[in-house]
Order: C-alpha cells, then structure tokens, then sequence
C-alpha cells in the first residue's frame, strides 16, 4: 500500500451559488496571485472541494457543483440569537468597531469551540447574531484551476498537526471565503 501524501494546492476560482430559478451569485472570488491555499489531507476545506481538486494537477480547470447537504446544510432560524449588548464591551465600552452590522465576528462559547457570526442588527441592549454559515442552504458552484501543486513539506505537516492539536500552527491563514470561512467551517483557510 502506498503512503499517502499530503500536497499544498493553490486554487484561483469563482465561487457561486445557485438559486431554486436556476440563477448563479457570484459569492467570492480569489486571484492567481492570491490563491486559496490548502493541505490535503487534513479536512482543511468541504470535503467534496477536496475530492474534486486534490487529484488535479497545476493548468487543470474544474467547474463543479456541491449540493447543501454537503457543504453547510440547511439554515436554521433557530440559530438567530439576540445576545447581550455586556458580552462585546472591552474596558467598559461597547465595541463599536468591529461589532457593527454586517460584521462577521469570530466567537466562542463556554466549551471553547470557535464558529463565527454575522452581526445582523444591535439595539440598546442587545445584538442580533445569525449564527449559521453564510452560505448555509445554499447549492454551491466553483469554477476554477489549479495554479500550484507541491508535496508538503515536513514543516508544514508538522505546523499544521499542531494547529489541529490547538497549539499554534501555520501563522498564515489564508483566509476567509464566502464571508466566513469556507475551509473548515469556521477555522483558517490554509497556509500559505
């Protein structure tokens, strides 16, 4: 049995979605110059966005589509919450800067696990944060190509086995798609 290697792959692509009428959004999109960037092998992105890159060489296309249920599932209005307006004040004060409308703000709860939010409206007392995935119940569609394909390195298996294990890690996010995190529903979005 061979050994299964773990690659670091760039991808330049356009991310869509589709609604019920046919009709693709354009939701994000990344360059060639500043690809999204993964390690294969370690759930860093859908699962599906994997299985249909990581066997991809660099110049080769992809257009492929990634239902609901195998990317954020359904929305659920259950997870629009109104928090107390105390829970985002540094230092006595409310902060304003980066809990505004629109925001998407990294939180976690008293077990310490991380997810994001999407700040919908904040009143006197209270923020309105939509704690599904921005692109929960929505049927995806990347279109792209590979722009670069290299065996990981030892360093960089090792860096990200300690960003799992919560020690750290890469210190190169790559950053957020789709307004949150398409990667890993919540974390980075790779090394670069």
């Amino acid at each position: 049995m061979a050994d299964i290697k773990n690659y670091r792959i760039g991808v330049d692509y356009k991310l869509y979605t589709i609604g019920e009428d046919g009709k693709r959004v354009l939701e994000e999109e990344t360059t060639r110059e500043v690809p999204f960037r993964y390690l294969s092998g370690f759930a860093m992105t859908l699962d599906k966005f994997e299985e249909q890159t990581v066997g991809l060489n660099v110049g080769d296309t992809f257009d492929f589509i990634v239902e609901k249920d195998e990317a954020y599932g359904d929305y659920h209005a259950d997870r629009i919450l109104d928090l107390d307006k105390e829970m985002f004040t540094i230092d006595g004060k409310f902060d304003s800067q980066h809990i505004k409308v629109g925001a998407i703000v990294p939180l976690n709860n008293e077990d310490g696990a991380h997810f994001f939010g999407h700040v919908l409206e904040i009143t006197d007392t209270t923020v309105k944060m939509d704690l599904n995935h921005p692109l929960a119940g929505k049927t995806l569609n990347f279109v792209g190509s590979i722009v670069e394909k290299l065996e990981a390195s030892p360093q960089e298996i090792q860096a990200m086995m300690a960003h799992l294990a919560g020690e750290g890690g890469c210190g190169n996010c790559g950053g957020c798609h789709g307004g949150d995190c398409h990667s890993c529903d919540g974390g980075c979005g790779g090394c670069n």
